[in-house]
């Protein structure tokens, strides 16, 4: 087989494969989990999430006007007794670092961030280098992470809930697709 028809069946096995990963299968998991408090830099990926979040009466959105904002923010919170999420893209984490390491693995902040896999590539290849950046990164802060990319996927979001508040830490959760309506 040629180089031509294997990229034609890996695109043929890929959008077979492919599925849509829904706002509502997110926000099924935080309600699931009790999370309070959703704080984000809203961006144009998502905006159906924010859509549906509105909608949402048990959860509350803080819009931040920067990503390092969300770990001080959701620090506050927990310490206040909620129950926060951080909703940022993995560009986000480069510029919440401090913060991170001060508020989450020194303090022990069992904070769940949910993280755009922006430039990511179940293939592999991208050349954004916050897609090649951002799992060496997580892994030199010792942070755990699970990738959800489809609705049958959502189900990591417990997990990762699951494992910061056994461990008192961040834990992250990669999304690595955008949403769909």
């Amino acid at each position: 087989m040629g180089q031509p028809e294997r990229e034609e069946r890996t695109r043929m096995v890929d959008q077979q494969q492919e599925a849509v990963l829904h706002p509502q299968a997110i926000i099924s998991e935080l309600k699931k989990n009790r999370i309070t408090h959703v704080v984000w830099l809203p961006d144009s990926e998502t905006n159906f999430m924010y859509e549906q979040l509105l909608a949402e009466p048990s959860v509350d959105l803080v819009p931040v006007a920067r990503e390092g904002e969300t770990m001080a923010i959701a620090a506050g919170l927990w310490v206040g007794g909620k129950r926060p999420v951080a909703l940022i893209q993995n560009t986000g984490i480069f510029e919440s670092g401090d913060s991170i390491r001060g508020l989450g693995l020194d303090v022990g902040q069992p904070l769940v961030m949910l993280v755009g896999y922006r430039g990511w590539d179940r293939h592999g290849v991208s050349p954004d280098s916050a897609a090649k950046f951002i799992e060496h990164i997580l892994h030199a802060w010792g942070i755990n992470y699970y990738l959800v990319e489809t609705d049958d996927d959502a189900w990591r979001i417990s997990l990762a809930m699951e494992e910061a508040e056994r461990e008192s830490r961040p834990v992250a959760v990669l999304v690595g697709t955008e949403f769909g309506a």
